[in-house]
Order: structure tokens, then sequence, then C-alpha cells
């Protein structure tokens, strides 16, 4: 019998409750060993359920109860999380988390803990909910050299922006969709501002490269400046927009990573996924690109994710798995301003005309796009071969021509 606590009883939470009593025998034939919930921390009460007994407010009972040899942390945010993981993996207990912000800010510090104690700290549910892909890359994806990761990796986001493209509904409209089925927060900003694909890219490029990529060191740009204008430039363009995540390895053995829009062109197959799904491309130098696709979130998706780390923290009660990433070092994330870009640039003067004219003094060579949906006084245009810092030299060089920037878009090679 192997004993297990899990702290918070939410959405995740009680999807993963609901995984375990439901598939009991089937997960018990994969632990070989019978999973038992002892203990569920949450500071609410729940009369009426097959496991209400289980419940506590006080997460010492579950610390110092030495039958118990995994704890289940899918409370969400960094504390008190933090304390108690980092607790549960001093006091000789494995942690399996589905807590993204937790694993992205505090990863090194709780591996190092784990590695220490000869415990395990899993977190497959962190990234792309039931979507496997901590697992291939640390163990199916081994034997190649991954140099690149790209990805749309929230699915609030994705299903915004697949309102704009399809239904030509404004970003307030779809956001308010969003919130009305239960895609969104209440408050959005985490989704909206890119905050949780950030931490996303940083626990792939942590995993990848083998050092912590913290998301303050991160350049992370959301969705909330995106009009039907630019929807109808990038379908003339060729392609859509998405919002990526992705991180690259560089010669220099730094990397290049950020989360922002981008316009994907029709032919990737990260243009065709839509609505909450995600999609998450791993580049590596035997296979080329495997792309990773599913609902990125969800309650049993989610869970399935958890149960699915439980039951490996079981069979590996005294072989611990090896998953690691070194502390952050300095100097590791490129220089943003340094790296090439290619981008789509839409901007208002007296005419359209004006517009391209002062785009093409100042940029030397643009490539126009004819709006199909043409909007009076404004342009849009593509421009390539320009350090990310050149381009901002050269859009504030058209502003000081009286040329207003409206948006600035990157475009992707994947």
């Amino acid at each position: 019998m192997a004993y297990i606590a899990v702290l918070g009883h939410g959405v995740v939470g009680s999807g993963v409750l609901e995984v375990l009593t439901t598939h009991t025998a089937s997960i018990t034939k994969r632990a070989k060993e019978e999973i038992k919930v002892k203990y569920i921390l949450d500071l609410k009460d729940f009369p009426g359920l097959p496991y209400s007994d289980c419940f506590t407010k006080d997460f010492q009972v579950i610390l110092n109860d030495p039958e118990i040899q995994i704890v289940v942390e899918v409370m969400g945010g960094l504390h008190p999380a933090y304390d108690f993981v980092k607790a549960c993996l001093e006091n000789g207990k494995s942690v399996v988390t589905s807590n993204k912000e937790l694993v992205a800010k505090k990863g090194a510090e709780l591996l190092a803990i784990a590695q220490r104690n000869n415990l395990n700290f899993l977190f497959e549910a962190s990234v792309g909910g039931g979507i496997p892909i901590i697992r291939p890359i640390s163990q199916c994806l081994a034997a190649n050299e991954v140099t690149e990761i790209a990805g749309i990796l929230n699915g609030t986001t994705n299903f915004i922006l697949t309102k704009m493209i399809r239904e030509q509904m404004t970003f307030g409209d779809a956001l308010a969709l969003a919130q009305k089925l239960g895609y969104a927060e209440r408050d959005p900003r985490a989704d909206v501002e890119g905050d949780d694909a950030c931490r996303k890219i940083c626990i792939l490029a942590s995993l990848a490269f083998g050092t912590h990529v913290y998301p303050d060191s991160v350049y992370t740009e959301g969705i909330t400046k995106i009009t039907l204008e630019d929807v109808d430039f990038a379908d003339v363009w060729g392609g859509v927009i998405k919002l990526i995540g992705s991180v690259k390895m560089l010669e220099s053995g730094q990397v290049h990573i950020m989360v922002c829009p981008m316009f994907v062109h029709r032919g990737s197959q990260l243009a065709s996924v839509d609505d909450v799904f995600n999609g998450i491309m791993v580049r590596g130098d035997a296979t080329g690109d495997v792309v990773f696709y599913g609902k990125g979130a969800g309650k049993l998706p989610t869970a399935s994710a958890v149960v699915a780390d439980v039951i490996d923290c079981v069979k590996h009660f005294k072989a611990r798995k090896y998953l690691f990433w070194d502390e952050a070092k300095p100097n590791y994330i490129a220089d943003f301003g340094s790296m090439k870009t290619s981008a789509y640039v839409r901007v208002a003067a007296e005419s359209g005309d004006a517009a391209y004219s002062a785009a093409e003094s100042v940029f030397g060579s643009v490539t126009r796009l004819l709006a199909k949906k043409p909007v009076e006084s404004e342009a849009g245009f593509t421009v390539s071969g320009l350090t990310e810092n050149e381009l901002q030299e050269k859009l504030a060089a058209l502003e000081e021509r009286g040329v207003r920037v409206l948006n600035r878009i990157r475009i992707s090679d994947y």
C-alpha cells in the first residue's frame, strides 16, 4: 500500500481524486501497488463526498506522518505551495505537482533537494495539461540534441485568437466569451499578457538544456494589442496570428527565449492548432520536428498527468527518476536586442501612400501588404534582416516623421 496526500481540492485536486477513485483497479495494476489517499489538505469543508473523512486543515499532520510517501501539490501559486513542497522533500516525501509557477520559479532548488534526499519531484502536468511533454523530452528524445522548442502553450489566448480569426470577433468580445465559457479567469492577465506561456517555456527550456531559466529574464508580450486589422494583414500575408513561446540554443551556448504573438504561415503544423488546444514543437537533431498536440488544460486531462506521475513515483521509490537541471548562470540568456528578427508592422499616416513612402525611406525596403478590408490612412508591411534593437530604432524614426506605429508582430519560421 502506498499512502499519499493531496494538497488542494480545487479543479485539479478534485480531478485527481476522481481519477484515483474511478480507475483504482487499472492504476493499481500499473503501479503494482495500491495507492490510497490518506489526507486532503484544504481550508474548506467538503461534506458528502466518498472521501470526506480524509480532509484536514493542518499541513503538519501530513508532514509528520511517516506513512505518507508521496504528496500531490495542486494548490497553485507560489505561497504556501513552495514552503509545503520544500518541507515535504526535506522530510523524505516525494512530490508531484501541476504548479507551473512553482516549477518555473523554484524548480532548480526543489530538484536539488529531491536529488540530495533520493526522492522524486515530478511535474508532467505543469506544461500542456494532459499532453505528455516532460517525459518525452527527458526520456523518449534523450538520444537527441534538442536545438529548439516552440509552441502554443496557453489555451485561453489560443481560443481568443481563434475566435478573432474565424468569426471576426474583437479581442474584448472574444475574451468575454472565454470568461463566460470558463476558459478565462475573471482576472485574465496571466493568460492574455503571456505570463502563463512564459512559465511553461521556462520549464521546457530548463529541462531541454539543463540550466534553469527564470520567467523574469524572458522577453514576454501578450495579445492585448492584437486587432482585427492585424488578423486581416496576417491572412493576406499567408498565415494566422498565434501566441508563441520559443527557445533556441545558439552556437555560443546561450539561449534565445521569448513569448510573443507571431505570424505563423498556414503551412506550419502550429497554424492549425485552434481553440483551447495546445501544440508544442520539439526540434531534435536526429528526429527533426516532433509536435505534441492536445488540450493544454482542464480538470481531467491535467489530473490524468498528475496521477501518471504518482504511478511513476510509486514505481521508483527505490530507483530515483533522473529529472534535473542546474541553477541559472550569468549571461546564459542571449541579449534580446541583438537577435535577428522579421516583423510585420502596421502604421497610420495622412494616407496609406504617405505611410509606405516614409517606411521605405526609413527601412530602405519593405514588402507591402494589401488588406482585404483596407482602413483609410493605414498601411501594413513586413521587414526582415534586422536586429530587435535596429527594428525599434527604425520604428522610432517613423514616429519622428509623423507616422504612428499601431502594432508590430514578429514573423515565425516554424
